[in-house]
C-alpha cells in the first residue's frame, strides 16, 4: 500500500504553503482570494488533472500509444449547504493519429485506474469526455 505525506503552514492571513519532500504549492486560504495561488477547490480540480495525466504517462508505453500532446480541462461546481463539490466536468484533449478506439482504450484506462478519479468519482458526480486535438 502507498502512502503520502504532505505538511501546510500559514503564512498570513491571504496564503499558506503546502510541502512535501522538496516541492512546495503557495495555496489561497485567505477570504478575499489571491490569483497567484490555487484555493482549495482548484487544488482539488488541479489534483484530478494530475491524475489523468500521470495515468497517460503511465499507459502510453503499456498501450503503445503515440500522443504529441494532451490537455485536461475541468469545471467544478460547488453547492453552499452544505458545503461540496456537487459536480465536476472533464475534457481531456489528445494531440494524436490513434484511431477513435484508441482514444477510447485510453480514457477508459485513465477511469478505471486513476486514484484521484475513483476517488472522486466515489464522491460526486463526475462526467467527461476525451476528444482529439
Amino acid at each position: 500500500m502507498l502512502e503520502y505525506n504532505v505538511a501546510a503552514r500559514r503564512v498570513d492571513a491571504h496564503g499558506a504553503l503546502a510541502r512535501t519532500g522538496e516541492a512546495e504549492i503557495v495555496l489561497d486560504t485567505g477570504m478575499a482570494g489571491r490569483a497567484d495561488a490555487f484555493n482549495p477547490a482548484e487544488l482539488l480540480l488541479a489534483s484530478l488533472a494530475a491524475c489523468m495525466l500521470k495515468g497517460t504517462e503511465r499507459v502510453i508505453p503499456i498501450l503503445g500509444l503515440d500522443l504529441r500532446g494532451i490537455e485536461v480541462r475541468l469545471h467544478g461546481q460547488r453547492q453552499d449547504n452544505p458545503p461540496k463539490m456537487v459536480r465536476i466536468d472533464y475534457e481531456i484533449i489528445v494531440d494524436t493519429d490513434e484511431s477513435d478506439q484508441r482514444i477510447d482504450l485510453l480514457h477508459r484506462n485513465l477511469q478505471k485506474y486513476g486514484t484521484i478519479y475513483n476517488t472522486l468519482n466515489a464522491a460526486t458526480e463526475l462526467a467527461g469526455r476525451i476528444r482529439r486535438k
